[in-house]
């Protein structure tokens, strides 16, 4: 009796969610196949989402949500909207997911398509979205806010480029799961200002091989931490160094 009363009160504060302010409406379809594979890569650059702690729990976000690759790493609890489509939504159901890739508009269909310019809408990976939809339904109106990431381990920097390219992938990041700035320093330099280059990826145009690497990274949710150190002085393009440091916020 006292395990059914639990699952009716949640359930019940499931559907009164929808009234407060920070749930925002939008629509979700899925891609990918059954099992996800088809959602790995994509327009944040984490490549396979399993190696990067990511996995199947993942969308590809459209154009107002993806922000140029702004949103890379955000998680997003997602409801089924029950009280607009009850023969599609399973009632009760939740899902995080983090946004991982871009879906874009298609101008082949009326305004764009539902990835449209304007329409808040998420892609998920197929076995995500049956989480809180029926299959037959293909999209269904859902309730989204942003809710704070949790992953397992540090932060890791991944070093990319050539010569006086350094191009660094940021990834398993926790609190805002995003980045709004990120700086680099050499053990022979000072604090280097990098910028977006895309999606998770940051770029820096100065000769850095050969020195152990510091970053200042700052979250969307405006935390800053100084990885010092976080890549050794012998390190070479294509390697990924994990940290002890995660953020909170």
């Amino acid at each position: 009796m006292g395990n059914i009363l639990l699952q009716l009160l949640a359930v019940v504060a499931l559907c009164i969610a929808p009234a407060r302010s920070d749930w925002l409406p939008g629509t979700a379809t899925f891609y990918g196949g059954a099992d996800g594979s088809g959602t790995m890569g994509g327009a944040c650059g984490y490549g396979n989402l399993y190696d990067q702690g990511y996995g199947i729990n993942n969308a590809a976000l459209s154009t107002p949500l993806f922000n140029d690759g702004a949103s890379c790493g955000q998680c997003y609890l997602i409801i089924c909207d029950y009280g607009k489509a009850p023969d599609w939504c399973k009632l009760g159901k939740a899902i995080t997911v983090t946004g991982t890739n871009y879906c874009p508009p298609n101008y082949d269909l009326p305004y764009g398509g539902w990835c449209n310019a304007t329409r808040p809408h998420f892609d998920m990976s197929q076995p995500a979205w049956e989480n809180i939809g029926i299959y037959s339904a293909g999209i269904v109106p859902i309730l989204y806010q942003q809710v704070k990431c949790w992953r397992y381990g540090g932060v890791r920097f991944t070093i990319n480029g050539f010569n006086y390219f350094e191009l660094v992938l940021v990834t398993n990041m926790a609190g805002s799961g995003s980045i709004v700035s990120m700086s680099v320093k050499g053990s022979c330099t000072g604090w280097i200002q990098m910028t977006r280059n895309w999606g998770a990826n940051w770029q820096c145009l100065a000769g850095l091989a050969g020195q152990a690497l510091s970053f200042n990274v700052t979250s969307t949710g405006g935390q800053t931490i100084v990885f010092d150190d976080a890549v050794p002085a012998g390190w070479s393009f294509g390697q990924t160094f994990s940290t002890y440091h995660q953020f909170d916020y």
